[in-house]
């Protein structure tokens, strides 16, 4: 593995420490399922402290560097052009209902291009990593996208009702946090994910992953943050899985 960043050292030493409350907290789920109030609210303050204390730690590394985030949105601070993304809990549906598969994703942002990423999932213990040019990574092994060129052979996700339909003789899955089914992808553990009306910092990180493993990502810079059509997949069946989206 070649050498990280200082600015991904910061976003992997800021998610550890988060992670730790997250897993504390996750263990309290299965009580709350049982009570008449239910998780919901104490879900939702996992979601904001999680969140600050990933905004805290990278700023106290880059202090003048600007956030987007899902609970505080903007953030601006003198470094406008350097921002970091940031989804605390992706899949808090599942995190809510005591389904272990989340993650932390993070993204840095400089003059408009992602440059490094990283998506956390605290409870099994795997980071996926990846900087510009400089490949992506899963607990610190290099990792690249699946070779199949089989539609049939292929497993894809998707959290798009009415895109799922296109598939119904394909392999498909709906996990409930798109950051981990991108990681998947650029793992090679999924083929292809596909999902409308989407937020960026849900993908932000998960972009760039795949990317650096050899993937392909549609370009996202026609749609607003909040509202993105997101298409990825491995170098050898992207064009086959559009052909397929194409027609819907």
């Amino acid at each position: 593995m070649n050498s990280i960043s200082a600015n991904l050292n910061i976003m992997i030493k800021a998610s550890e420490k988060a992670s730790k409350v997250i897993i504390r907290d996750f263990g309290e789920i299965e009580n709350l399922q049982v009570s008449r109030k239910g998780p919901r609210d104490f879900v939702t303050k996992t979601d904001k402290r999680v969140e600050q204390i990933l905004i805290d730690e990278l700023s106290k590394a880059k202090k003048n560097f600007s956030f987007l985030t899902e609970e505080s949105g903007k953030i601006e601070k003198n470094d406008k052009d350097k921002v970091w993304i940031i989804d605390p809990i992706d899949g808090t549906t599942n995190f809510l209902h005591g389904i272990p598969h989340f993650a932390i994703s993070i993204a840095l942002k400089i003059d408009n291009e992602i440059r490094s990423a990283l998506i956390h999932d605290p409870i099994k213990n795997e980071i996926y990593f990846a900087e510009k040019n400089n490949g992506s990574f899963f607990n610190n092994q290099r990792v690249r996208v699946s070779k199949k060129n089989d539609l049939e052979d292929c497993l894809f996700s998707s959290d798009s009702e009415g895109l799922k339909l296109i598939f119904p003789l394909l392999n498909m899955r709906n996990s409930g946090c798109a950051a981990l089914d991108l990681a998947y992808v650029g793992s090679g553990r999924l083929d292809g994910y596909f999902h409308n009306n989407i937020n960026l910092w849900d993908i932000a990180a998960g972009i760039l992953f795949i990317k650096e493993a050899g993937g392909i990502v549609n370009d996202i810079s026609k749609f607003d943050d909040n509202n993105i059509n997101i298409r990825a997949a491995s170098s050898d069946i992207y064009q086959k899985m559009m052909e397929k989206l194409d027609k819907f």
